[in-house]
């Protein structure tokens, strides 16, 4: 049986306009994280993946920086992608999209040559991604008042 979803590159305006619905609706309505930190210049050159339900309704997303805009996120590593804004409804959580949005992004950081996805995870989905394979490193820090750690995947 094929999930009642799929996962995609947002390659067009549409798509790109649910991410960043997503994204306000995960990140600024629920955890009140200010606006102008969630939405930066890295949006545009970022490759974002959408997850959309059977219906088009759009579930999750994330985002992929590479290159220089990774680079201060990886400690200057240009050959690991920067894994971020990860996002899921709260009504469509539990249902694997997380990691279907984690691994379209691996394949999108493969696909450009990278060796390694880093990520800035929230403490409490420390777990969630050591079980797709990340490790934390360095100590706990904060992001927009949240506390977070450094991980790593070879990909």
């Amino acid at each position: 049986m094929s999930a009642p979803y799929t996962v995609r590159v947002a390659e067009d305006v549409a798509d790109r306009e649910a991410c960043l619905a997503v994204r306000k609706e995960v990140f600024v309505v629920e955890q009140g994280v200010p606006q102008d930190l969630e939405y930066d210049a890295h949006d545009a050159g970022a490759v974002h993946v959408l997850a959309v339900r059977e219906d088009g309704v759009p579930l999750g997303t994330g985002r992929l920086l590479h290159g220089e805009a990774a680079a201060a996120r990886t400690g200057g590593d240009e050959s690991a992608g920067s894994l971020g804004r990860l996002a899921v409804v709260r009504e469509a959580r539990g249902r694997g999209i997380g990691a279907a949005l984690v691994r379209a992004l691996e394949e999108a950081a493969r696909a450009r040559g990278l060796t390694a996805v880093d990520l800035h995870a929230q403490t409490h989905a420390l777990g969630f991604y050591e079980r797709l394979g990340y490790t934390a490193y360095g100590p706990e820090f904060s992001e927009a008042g949240i506390p977070h750690r450094a991980m790593r995947r070879t990909v």
